[in-house]
């Protein structure tokens, strides 16, 4: 006597029957479809044996359900989205309902194409362009002014100051003196030509001297200790008589050395003397 081969669930033989194994079990057609089939996600019937399946994160749909919920083209085989509900979209139906829509051109801009993002704004690529010359900018660099987007020749040229000394843009940082924008390159001493920027110089008509070029080159010399008159710190005070200068430290009566800044004094064969001395000699 041969042994029984029967369904699970019914009991009837499987002899020369169609039958179909689920967890290690055997059972009839009619007891998978009523007990273990699938359901389909969306029409809710069972998924039969005889039926094709298709599955996607523990939801099952039938091979001829799994369309595009809106213009349902058949998602076999093809890319999808799973939406609210559990409705599948195709992508062209997915980037036309809620894609970001470019800036430029108004078209939506699908997962994959190339893009750039600016303050919650987005353009396709080749849609990120200069106002001014509608030249491509792409992931380059680029200047904000107000709603437009300039590339940064055309930024220079048409809002960027003018440098005072070589008359070029300045396109970042620089310094301002006296209301005159210069690069900081361009802004040094007329007689080293190191940078003055940030540093303490003097200005001689149209010419900057740093500190030490200016002692040694331009400063006049003090008839006192003749060291060069800065007007920098100790002896920015000076005493001018004739053609001659003094740092007011050093303006002092020759005989007694009484200083004589702002007080009377007396010349006598080009020495400086307070108005007592001189009867002294």
């Amino acid at each position: 006597m041969s042994d029984r081969f029967d369904c699970h669930y019914c009991r009837e033989s499987l002899h020369g029957k169609k039958y179909v194994q689920k967890d290690g079990r055997h059972c009839c057609v009619k007891c998978f479809e009523k007990f273990c089939a699938n359901t389909c996600t969306e029409c809710r019937k069972p998924i039969g044996a005889d039926s094709k399946e298709l599955h996607f994160k523990n939801r099952y749909w039938h091979d001829s359900c799994f369309h595009c919920t809106k213009c349902y083209a058949s998602l076999v085989n093809e890319p999808f989205m799973l939406r609210e509900n559990n409705k599948v979209w195709c992508s062209n139906c997915t980037a036309k309902d809620e894609a970001p829509r470019c800036k430029g051109c108004y078209k939506p801009i699908i997962a994959g194409d190339q893009n750039v993002e600016y303050k919650k704004s987005v353009w396709h690529k080749d849609c990120f362009t200069c106002y001014q010359c509608k030249t491509v900018i792409g992931t380059g660099s680029f200047f904000p002014k107000g709603d437009d987007i300039y590339c940064v020749s055309c930024h220079e040229h048409k809002f960027a100051k003018t440098c005072a000394k070589c008359k070029n843009p300045i396109t970042s940082g620089g310094i301002t003196y006296q209301e005159q924008p210069w690069h900081s390159e361009c802004f040094v001493c007329t007689s080293c030509k190191k940078p003055i920027g940030g540093r303490r110089f003097t200005a001689v008509e149209n010419d900057f001297y740093c500190v030490d070029c200016y002692k040694e080159c331009v400063a006049k010399k003090c008839a006192g200790c003749q060291s060069p008159i800065t007007g920098f710190g100790r002896g920015s005070s000076v005493v001018n008589y004739e053609d001659q200068s003094w740092h007011d430290y050093c303006f002092k009566c020759k005989k007694c050395s009484r200083p004589l800044a702002n007080r009377r004094f007396v010349c006598h064969n080009q020495q400086i003397y307070c108005p007592e001395c001189p009867h002294r000699l």
